[in-house]
């Protein structure tokens, strides 16, 4: 009998932080498991550090490829993969010993749902790296499937390395697509768009350790317009569905940037017929052709549905507040997307 759960682990040049993240998966209690460890053309010690560890436990499987890229190495450890269930991890975080089990169990005690994660730990410096800080904050505050759902246009509502879906989903929707975006982003927003529900162990179970080198820093797949780009594709598709106005939309954030990310909405058939803004600058003038309403002006619910396009930290919130205080309900009236 084969293992029930396949653990996918994309490594290259991580000998510093390999053994640790290794040995968090095969410490894990109560589960069957397999490590599939896909080596992407390593040039220092991991190897030799692969062949070690696999030589005193079996569960873990080694596959070298030439250096191709992390979807070319996440597609070579799925394929090799045999467990029902498949889990990811990275080469530079821990895992809690109950992790797998814990949402294994979820996903047995709930047929419905096609992938799960975890509350995560922010493992880097809070002051140094406060954006990230904020970023793990607000993806443990998303644990429902629906607040995941409503969430998923700010940021990507599930740390990668902490998610476990049900292989048939490769199977019923696709896996891992290369293109100009970010590969986890860009599953997560495709399977929900297909209806997969998504949920979360309310449990902190992985220690996600902000490398200087994680590929969110420096790969330009992981740029902020890589996401925006990304964005606008799906939001359109559920703008599409869900905005009883459509084509029409509202725009809160009258910002240069703001409207620059806002109208890539215009190549998917979204039409922007209006701003809202909190500037007085910008308040009762055109703007890209456009009015500028400001907060005050916002007609009653139900007759429009407005997408909050700013960014800034504390803005959303806000933003968020005003419009349930004018009675707008989100996923119904409105939609934060950045």
């Amino acid at each position: 009998m084969g293992p029930l759960i396949s653990v996918v682990l994309p490594t290259r040049d991580a000998a510093d932080t390999l053994r640790r993240s290794l040995e968090s998966i095969l410490a894990q209690r109560q589960v069957s498991l397999e490590l599939v460890v896909i080596d992407d053309g390593s040039t220092d010690g991991t190897p030799r550090l692969l062949e070690q560890i696999a030589a005193t436990d079996r569960r873990l499987r080694c596959i070298s490829i030439p250096r191709r890229g992390l979807v070319s190495a996440l597609k070579a450890g799925i394929e090799a993969s045999r467990g029902s269930l498949i889990a990811r991890m990275d080469a530079d975080d821990e895992a809690h010993p109950d992790r797998l089990s814990r949402q294994q169990a979820l996903l047995d005690h709930n047929p419905d749902l096609g992938l799960v994660g975890c509350l995560v730990e922010f493992g880097g410096d809070a002051t140094s790296a406060a954006g990230y800080a904020r970023h793990v904050a607000w993806t443990n505050s998303l644990e429902s499937h629906g607040s995941i759902s409503l969430g998923r246009f700010v940021e990507c509502p599930l740390p990668h390395p902490s998610i476990m879906f049900r292989r048939q989903l490769i199977q019923q929707h696709g896996g891992y697509r290369e293109g100009p975006f970010p590969e986890d982003y860009e599953l997560i927003l495709r399977w929900l768009d297909a209806g997969v529900r998504m949920q979360k162990v309310p449990e902190l179970l992985l220690r996600w350790n902000d490398a200087p080198d994680r590929l969110s820093r420096i790969d330009p797949r992981y740029a902020p317009e890589a996401f925006y780009s990304l964005k606008a594709d799906y939001l359109a598709r559920w703008l599409s569905v869900h905005n009883p106005h459509h084509p029409e939309v509202v725009i809160w954030g009258a910002g240069r940037e703001t409207r620059r990310r806002a109208e890539q909405l215009l190549n998917e058939g979204i039409e922007i017929v209006a701003w809202i803004d909190i500037d007085p600058k910008k308040t009762g003038r055109t703007v890209a052709s456009r009015p500028v309403w400001a907060p005050h002006d916002l007609p009653p619910p139900g007759t429009c549905f407005v997408a909050s396009y700013v960014g800034k930290h504390g803005a959303r919130e806000l933003i968020a507040a005003r419009l349930r205080e004018a009675g707008y309900t989100v996923g119904v009236d409105f939609i934060l997307a950045a």
